[in-house]
């Protein structure tokens, strides 16, 4: 009778832990487009403007979407890489395959520095919530943390399993998702705001454009297309997956946003309406303490912190996935060179904490820089998916193509506002 009992309980969590399994190239992408960038981004926004970007996230995620199911299905259908497709496929192929690879290692790198420092002032100041008698000067604290945090975090890519990689995405992607929805739900903000939100407006404020641009940064992130084909090649799948593609892509676009909405509406409904802003990492805790409780913030910075920590598992990647790509397009994770450049990567995110630098605006800036590199990794996937002689009866329909033009468009708009956001703090 007891075992009667318990087989069907098994066997469901057996069925969701396979369903996220079955998601894993999605897993990573949420890794790459919902870290503390997300965090911080969504955060600032919910607290200084209400829900007033909701459309930005909205259409960045269904943009995702599209992007994710365009690089997924030429992968799946040839069989190729982006990189190397790039190179080998495109008029000039070499120096755009050096310019994407070159601009995402760069936006990835400095991203993580801002990851790391947030991670690590996180962990410090849910620390200090409980354990007043601790605080007192943060900087070395913070450093050793950071330094424990990357040398945890490099060991397990030693590993060198992609099974493995995916496994520990589905813990941290389950722990932030979990935290931030029901954070959400503790301070719930007005739904009409939310309506509200849905109609396109740019806060008329200093940093308003900068924000917008972060947004997309972090939202339609490159390497979350780019490096998709060489995940699923690791994976696996090819041209009889073509069904399961697609169902990750719109997974993973449907969860990015559900998460980065339930952090907006958070720091909507405990902020916004008191006029408390977000400028540095223990403005989330100590502001939200008195609305929220000190167990609903801390559940909250579990959640920055999982989000922190999914997005330097597979930035710390970024490098070696996209130079493998260009030379072999092969997904290699046990060489030298795999393990070199990641422990490169490892101390480059070690600069803002070391420096003792403010990680919310380093983040905001690497997000910002993130989006200049759009444009030109739209316009390569949509000249690829169209062409019949790679994908067959599989090349890119109306509505596809309807989606990468207006993503690419979108892209450029975006990129055009990063660029005056920028220099405005000049």
């Amino acid at each position: 009778m007891n075992k009667a009992n318990k087989t069907p309980n098994t066997n469901l969590l057996q069925k969701i832990w396979l369903w996220m399994l079955g998601i894993g190239p999605g897993i990573f992408c949420i890794g790459y487009t919902i870290g503390t960038g997300s965090v911080t981004s969504m955060a600032k926004a919910g607290s200084e403007f209400g829900m007033q970007l909701l459309w930005v996230l909205v259409l960045s995620c269904i943009f995702s979407w599209v992007l994710m199911e365009a690089y997924g299905r030429y992968a799946v259908v040839t069989g190729q890489t982006s990189i190397y497709s790039f190179k080998t496929k495109l008029k000039g192929g070499k120096w755009i395959a050096y310019l994407v690879v070159g601009g995402i290692i760069l936006a990835q790198w400095n991203s993580l520095s801002g990851i790391l420092g947030l991670s690590a002032n996180a962990i410090y100041e849910m620390v200090i919530m409980f354990f007043p008698g601790l605080s007192g000067d943060s900087y070395w604290p913070v450093l050793g943390i950071a330094i424990v945090l990357i040398l945890l975090m490099y060991s397990l890519l030693w590993v060198g399993q992609y099974s493995f990689f995916e496994k520990v995405l589905i813990v941290f992607v389950t722990i932030m998702g979990i935290s931030f929805i029901i954070s959400m739900f503790v301070v719930l903000p007005d739904p009409a705001q939310m309506v509200k939100g849905l109609v396109p407006s740019v806060p008329d404020v200093p940093g308003g454009r900068l924000l917008v641009a972060a947004f997309v940064g972090t939202t339609m992130a490159a390497p979350t297309f780019v490096v998709r084909p060489l995940l699923m090649k690791g994976k696996g799948w090819g041209p009889s997956h073509t069904r399961e593609q697609s169902n990750d892509a719109l997974t993973g676009a449907i969860l990015m946003l559900v998460i980065n909405l339930s952090i907006m509406a958070a720091a909507t409904g405990a902020l916004y309406a008191d006029g408390k802003t977000i400028e540095k990492v223990m403005d989330m805790v100590y502001i939200l303490e008195p609305v929220a409780g000190k167990f609903a913030v801390a559940l909250f910075m579990t959640g920055a912190l999982s989000a922190g920590l999914s997005s330097v598992f597979p930035i710390l990647m970024v490098a070696p996935l996209l130079v493998a790509d260009y030379k072999e397009g092969e997904l290699d994770i046990r060489s030298t060179r795999f393990k070199v450049l990641t422990g490169v990567a490892c101390l480059v995110g070690l600069t803002v904490p070391a420096l003792g630098a403010n990680p919310i605006f380093a983040q905001i800036l690497t997000q910002v820089a993130a989006v200049f590199v759009l444009p030109l990794v739209i316009a390569c996937i949509l000249y690829l998916v169209n062409q019949k002689a790679l994908m067959g009866e599989q090349k890119a329909g109306f509505w596809l193509n309807i989606g990468l033009i207006t993503a690419f468009i979108f892209a450029c708009i975006i990129s055009y506002t990063g660029a005056l956001a920028l220099i405005e703090l000049v």
